[in-house]
């Protein structure tokens, strides 16, 4: 790797639509080791590491370095590469980076997503201050308070950690240079990509605050807080942010849920949300990427024959409360009561007359119900 590129790992197959991730001060790109690998089965995602974090060469910034000077190390990267075009989601001084490409590059975005982050961080003398601490003592203070900073109490990641302990700290300087320089505020209006920005509500370095402040001023951005996140959200709550970004950047999970709702309607939809839990909520993603986000998705059968071959297969196995959830489908998908009878006069034939029976029985009482409500 030449160092006079930023180091960088890249994942999921080249051809995919090509997603950067960029790091918080302090981390390296393992900052999104449990989210990455699931990001790359439908993009092509490039993580990279900071000037003299990671494996990037602390050569590559000095002192007065700004956030713009990162933002074309980035785009040294991506041309590198032959990206021309790009989503972007970044952390903190990562998410600040974001922002300026977006301002100053919105030709290269295609989508923007900033986590814990600020288009200010709180006036320059606090960086300033920890730029002069840093190149005097060097970065053992920090790492002490790295966890109270970055986590809720009693959660860590080690592997962070050290990469603080790891950081060159003339490069870690010239990065909190790059932080105390940065106010982007008054030129947020002009970014034009789909924006999302995800808060951490026990942040305390960047709280809901400064993301509402951007979301305010971004035309169509959309918020969302995380519950029980502090700085490091990608680190504390991947699963949360996972399903945040796919929502955002329109891959399965996102057109997943459209298709989910229209075929089995916005009520049944919103209660199995309501009752998703933490457990659960990995599953529940499952379900709208795949079943709802490529197998219904797939234009080879109409969803009104899709519709047959599901009642067929639940008839089978005998799950009938699914079955009165896919009679109701079926109907939203064109079906009518004749056609429904009919599919279920044939599973007598290749499933049995008492699988049949209990079918018919089911299905009889949804459609009386849409006769009552309807």
């Amino acid at each position: 790797m030449t160092e006079k590129l930023l180091n960088h790992r890249a994942e999921g197959p080249d051809s995919a639509p090509p997603l950067l991730l960029g790091p918080s001060l302090g981390t390296s790109y393992a900052l999104w080791d449990a989210v990455a690998p699931e990001l790359s089965t439908s993009h092509r995602v490039v993580r990279w590491d900071l000037p003299g974090h990671g494996g990037s060469a602390a050569g590559l910034i000095g002192p007065g370095a700004t956030v713009g000077d990162l933002a074309d190390l980035v785009l040294a990267l991506v041309d590198s590469l032959g990206i021309e075009r790009f989503a972007y989601a970044g952390v903190s001084l990562g998410g600040a980076v974001g922002l300026h490409l977006a301002v100053h590059h919105p030709e290269r975005i295609s989508s923007l997503a900033v986590i814990c982050s600020s288009a200010h961080f709180n006036g320059a003398g606090p960086w300033q201050e920890r730029a002069e601490q840093v190149r005097r003592e060097g970065l053992d203070r920090l790492v002490r308070s790295a966890d109270a900073r970055w986590f809720t109490p009693g959660f860590t990641v080690p592997r962070l950690v050290r990469d603080q302990a790891e950081a060159d700290p003339e490069a870690y300087a010239a990065c909190c240079d790059a932080l105390a320089a940065f106010d982007i505020t008054g030129r947020l209006a002009r970014i034009t990509a789909p924006t999302l920005l995800i808060a951490g509500r026990e942040d305390p370095a960047t709280p809901p605050a400064h993301l509402r402040e951007i979301a305010d001023a971004v035309p169509g951005s959309t918020l969302v807080e995380l519950p029980g996140a502090s700085h490091l959200a990608p680190a504390q709550c991947p699963q949360a942010v996972l399903t945040a970004l796919r929502a955002h950047l329109g891959g399965g999970a996102g057109l997943g849920m459209a298709v989910r709702r229209e075929v089995l309607g916005d009520a049944h939809v919103d209660r199995a949300q309501r009752r998703q839990t933490p457990f659960t909520a990995r599953f529940q993603d499952f379900i709208s990427r795949y079943a709802w986000g490529e197998i219904w998705t797939d234009p080879t059968l109409t969803r009104r024959e899709r519709s047959m071959i599901t009642l067929t297969a639940l008839v089978a196995h005998g799950h009938y409360d699914e079955l009165a959830m896919h009679v109701r489908a079926a109907r939203r998908n064109g079906l009518t009561p004749e056609e429904i009878g009919a599919v279920l006069l044939q599973t007598a034939v290749y499933c049995g007359v008492p699988a049949a029976n209990s079918a018919f029985a089911t299905a009889q009482r949804v459609l009386a119900e849409e006769d009552t409500t309807g």
